[in-house]
C-alpha cells in the first residue's frame, strides 16, 4: 500500500543497533527523516547513509532526526553504524512489517532474496503526518537529497 503526503505516518517500534526499542512516537514534536535501504555494507546503501551522515548538522539544526531502516539484523546494523560513524539510529525491520506498512519492500530482490526493503525516503512532520515520500524501484538509484533537505527546512 502506497503512503501518500498528508496521511498520518504508520506508527512503529523497532529494535535499534544499540538493542533498544525505538518508536516513531518518541519523536513527536520533531521532523523525522526516514531512509529505508536494502542492505548494509552495499555500495549504494553506504552512499545513501553517508550522505545523510555528512548532512547531519543541517538536519539537527532544523529540529529533525534521521532514522535508517533495513531488514538487516540489529547486530549487522551495529557493525555498519560503527564502521561508517553514523550519528543517527539504524533500526532493524527484521520481520519486514514496517517496510511493508510504508510500501517500501521488494517481494523479490536480487539473488532470490525475498522481502528486502526498497530504497525509500519519507519525511514526517512534528504532528507525525507524512510530508514527503519517495519510493525507488531501482535499488541503484538514490533519493532526492535536495528535495528532502528543502521539505525539512
Amino acid at each position: 500500500m502506497a503512503i501518500t503526503v498528508g496521511q498520518a505516518a504508520p506508527q512503529f517500534t523497532l529494535v535499534s543497533s544499540a538493542l533498544k526499542e525505538v518508536s516513531l512516537a518518541d519523536f513527536k514534536g520533531k521532523k523525522v527523516v526516514i531512509h529505508f535501504f536494502p542492505m548494509a555494507f552495499t555500495g549504494v546503501c553506504t552512499t545513501q547513509l553517508c550522505t545523510m551522515r555528512d548532512s547531519f548538522g543541517y538536519y539537527e539544526g532544523q529540529n529533525a532526526v534521521i532514522l535508517g531502516i533495513s531488514v538487516d539484523s540489529p547486530f549487522t546494523l551495529a557493525k555498519f553504524k560503527e564502521e561508517n560513524n553514523y550519528q543517527f539510529e539504524l533500526l532493524s525491520d527484521f520481520n519486514k512489517e514496517v517496510s511493508a506498512a510504508y510500501g517500501a519492500i521488494y517481494e523479490n530482490f536480487v539473488f532470490g532474496l525475498k522481502g528486502v526493503s526498497k530504497r525509500a525516503a519519507f519525511v514526517i512532520d512534528e504532528a507525525q503526518n507524512v510530508i514527503y515520500t519517495e519510493v525507488l524501484e531501482d535499488a541503484g538509484d538514490l533519493p532526492d537529497f535536495a528535495a528532502i533537505a528543502e521539505i525539512v527546512k
